[in-house]
């Protein structure tokens, strides 16, 4: 068996192999409760400055980034104490099989520890969103989102740097100076992408609306579900989504539906010539008594006869309640007309005619009169 286990393949003893194989598979094994654990030490110090972390939500996040983090950098590491055999020797596009696998080794170490930074960054949000609810100011939890959001594409932008820096032996300033000039090109090229992520800025600090505002812009009304780097997606009273660039939000002129201080409604009263002054002033006072009864929810009206042309008789009720939900409105106005029905049947207050008078002149019979 010791003899076996001394065997040399590839440069390395079969036990070599082994442990490099056992290895891997206990961290695999123990992947969980090593991150488990690691990240309840690192809540138990964290606590100390954030007293109200929750280590299940903490731990929930991390878990799964730190354990194929652990898992990585103990593979790579376990593997990079083997040997490398001689028969790989060999080079392909002028770069050696090792230094490929090395590179690609560390390459993958980088992208688990920028995952697990993201969901750090997650934590972090969740646990100001936290913070804004207790101490609750409108547009303070959609500003957390767009830096959370900002923030994950920088760490991944540097996560990038880091790949190419490491996979590649690029020297950052000098890559960075090129792609200044490149960068130039494609600001150019992607003129409407900046503007929009510049507008995306203007909203959340000029704060204009907020997400689960209604608003209407151009021709889309609907609530605000999303407020992105480049869009803001708008949920409409058809339940359709609506992507609006940021930049459409910013030029256009939004209508803030959700800031209105009143909501108003307005109602023509026509009456016949034949209802006459004394039942038109009796139907308006009986009109008049039934907004003053709802004065809990009306807080200001006007009532007041504004023409009277062809022998009709009109009315304007205007009335105005305060900011609320649109189905509360809409039972106030139900509720309104088919009072001032009953009202309407109960005085015999009659509708004006519509129907056209018809004046039929018979030529014949008045050119016979006039030559008699």
């Amino acid at each position: 068996m010791m003899d076996f286990l001394k065997r040399i393949y590839f440069g390395n003893t079969v036990e070599s192999y082994l442990v490099v194989l056992v290895t891997i598979l206990a961290v695999l094994l123990l992947r969980r409760f090593l991150s488990k654990y690691i990240a309840s030490g690192v809540h138990y110090f964290a606590k100390k400055t954030w007293r109200n972390i929750d280590k299940k939500k903490f731990v929930a996040l991390v878990i799964k980034p730190l354990g194929w983090f652990i898992t990585v950098s103990i593979a790579v590491l376990a593997i990079d104490k083997l040997n490398y055999p001689e028969e790989l020797r060999f080079k392909i596009y002028h770069h050696s099989v090792e230094n490929i696998i090395q590179k690609a080794g560390v390459v993958l170490i980088i992208i688990t520890f920028i995952r697990l930074v993201v969901r750090l960054i997650d934590f972090i949000a969740l646990l100001l969103q936290e913070k804004t609810s207790e101490n609750y100011q409108k547009g303070n939890d959609q500003l957390v989102t767009f830096f959370r959001d900002f923030l994950k594409v920088f760490v991944n932008i540097c996560g990038l740097f880091l790949i190419i820096k490491a996979a590649f032996n690029q020297d950052i300033s000098t890559l960075l100076t090129g792609l200044s000039i490149i960068g130039a090109a494609l600001a150019l090229a992607a003129k409407e992408s900046l503007e929009n992520l510049i507008a995306s800025f203007i909203i959340f600090f000029d704060k204009p609306f907020f997400t689960g505002d209604v608003v209407k812009v151009n021709a889309v009304t609907g609530t605000i579900e999303h407020i992105g780097l480049r869009s803001t997606r708008i949920r409409t009273t058809e339940k359709t989504l609506v992507t609006v660039p940021n930049k459409q939000m910013v030029d256009s002129v939004v209508d803030n539906v959700s800031l209105r201080t009143q909501r108003r409604a307005e109602i023509i009263l026509e009456m016949a010539g034949k209802t006459g002054l004394e039942n038109a002033q009796k139907f308006i006072s009986a009109v008049k008594e039934m907004i003053e009864s709802k004065k809990d929810i009306i807080q200001d009206y006007t009532l007041f006869i504004n023409d009277y042309s062809k022998g009709n008789i009109t009315a304007t009720l205007e009335y105005f309640t305060g900011p609320v939900a649109m189905a509360d409105f809409n039972r106030l106005k139900q509720e309104i007309n088919i009072h001032l029905i009953k009202l309407r049947t109960e005085m015999d207050i009659e509708f004006p005619s519509t129907t056209p008078s018809v004046n039929i002149i018979n030529a014949e019979n008045d050119a016979e009169k006039n030559t008699k």
